[in-house]
């Protein structure tokens, strides 16, 4: 099947040839069929899988036409968790719109709004925004939302997770309520499933099953060490294996300017990419790493989703992550395409309890590759499909034991003590 198979206009037909785009992948194959008929869609994709196309290319084809913007509307609203993610997917829309007359603008926190608000002023067709600073400008009356057309919901899991259900809310409540809507989430989660009921209507449920076919191509392996000899046996592997770029998670900002400095004492130049540092140059940071003038970005949890570098080769799991989604978005940041990508972790006795969490979650144990050197003092237990911590297993036993203790407690207080004459109701 080729694109032209959707009956897509001939500039958006053009930039995805000029894009180097030949076949759609599964997800834009179910997708854009009924994106373009009108009907509201939740769809489950992971990272990787082209799911940005799977709604911006539809969009598009809506939105072709001659209708003059009004001053501050805007025509459809895509809302992403993070400004990462956000100007991932306004430059992905710039591409698909090179060759028509569309207007876009990605607006969110950290940057000055004043030419955010100055470049709403004549109205833009398709607005992508983190939740946040779309409030801020509606609140601020810069933005108008009388002729929207589409709603995209783009990693809804992920803007849950982060804890903006109230501002989810909030935007809801001022859209109109004649609206396509399009939810687009890696899981279909309870909570997915309750923001569905008040976002969508009648919506056709589409998801993309992992096969042989549709796998990213990712090479998943842990290393178990000891948590005080991480950096550098992280150190050992860049320099050992000659590795020429990796993207480093880590779990907290302090974790990643410490990793940063004792990379740099090993002669290895890495930078810090988390929340504290100022926009600009979290900007600059992606894109010297995208070039390849930066090697190796050490970030927090932030950098999950939004980071889309072609043939990125590894990602390193520094720290496991504390939630099992958030490993399988982490590693999505390679093996993207078509192409290979390693998923390495260095996992220490601590992490044990994360790492089941993972590997339940995967349904199949992460392959180890213990290195003679790095032997860890505190060795890394043998993991287990649906492992149960043993704390969890004594609470349960504790608490089926409590349930049954008072009666059997009362019964014997009640056959053992002596007669009180207030048992007596008559008596005195």
């Amino acid at each position: 099947m080729s694109f032209s198979h959707f009956k897509l206009n001939d500039a958006i037909l053009k930039a995805i040839s000029d894009a180097g785009y030949s076949t759609p992948t599964p997800i834009q194959e179910k997708a854009i069929p009924i994106v373009l008929s009108g009907k509201d869609v939740i769809a489950a994709a992971q990272t990787g899988t082209g799911k940005t196309a799977s709604f911006v290319l539809p969009l598009l084809q809506r939105l072709n036409n001659e209708q003059n913007k009004r001053p501050k509307h805007i025509r459809a609203l895509i809302l992403t968790p993070t400004r990462e993610l956000a100007e991932q997917v306004h430059r992905n829309v710039v591409k698909y719109a090179i060759h028509t007359n569309i207007s876009s603008l990605a607006v969110y926190g950290g940057v000055d709004s004043e030419p955010q608000k100055d470049a709403l002023i004549d109205g833009v067709d398709i607005l992508v925004a983190t939740p946040g600073r779309l409030l801020d400008l509606a609140y601020q009356r810069s933005i108008r939302f009388g002729d929207l057309e589409a709603l995209v919901l783009d990693e809804a899991d992920r803007m849950l997770d982060m804890g903006f259900s109230d501002e989810l809310d909030k935007v809801l409540d001022r859209l109109p309520t004649h609206r396509q809507t399009l939810l687009f989430s890696a899981t279909l989660s309870s909570h997915i499933h309750s923001l569905a009921e008040v976002a969508v209507h009648n919506a056709v449920e589409v998801s993309v099953a992992q096969n042989k076919e549709t796998a990213p191509k990712i090479k998943q392996y842990l290393i178990p060490v000891d948590k005080d000899m991480k950096s550098a046996l992280l150190s050992h592997l860049i320099t050992e294996h000659e590795w020429t770029q990796a993207l480093i998670f880590i779990q907290t900002k302090h974790g990643a300017a410490k990793l940063v400095t004792q990379l740099a004492k090993r002669g290895i130049a890495a930078e810090a990419f988390h929340s504290g540092r100022s926009q600009a140059v979290r900007t600059q940071l992606l894109a010297d790493f995208k070039t390849g003038k930066l090697a190796f970005l050490v970030a927090t949890g932030i950098a999950a989703r939004g980071i889309d570098i072609d043939e990125l080769p590894r990602v390193v799991n520094y720290d496991l992550p504390d939630e099992p989604d958030d490993y399988i978005h982490r590693i999505g940041r390679t093996g993207r395409a078509g192409a290979t990508g390693e998923a390495v972790s260095l996992v220490s006795k601590d992490d044990f309890r994360r790492l089941c969490d993972i590997e339940t979650k995967l349904n199949h144990l992460i392959q180890r590759e213990p290195l003679e050197a790095f032997t860890p003092r505190k060795p890394l237990p043998v993991s287990i499909l649906n492992y149960v911590p043993k704390r969890a297993n004594k609470m349960r036993a504790d608490s089926r034991r409590n349930n049954k203790r008072p009666q059997v407690e009362s019964a014997k207080k009640t056959a053992n003590r002596k007669p009180r004459s207030s048992d007596n109701p008559w008596g005195k």
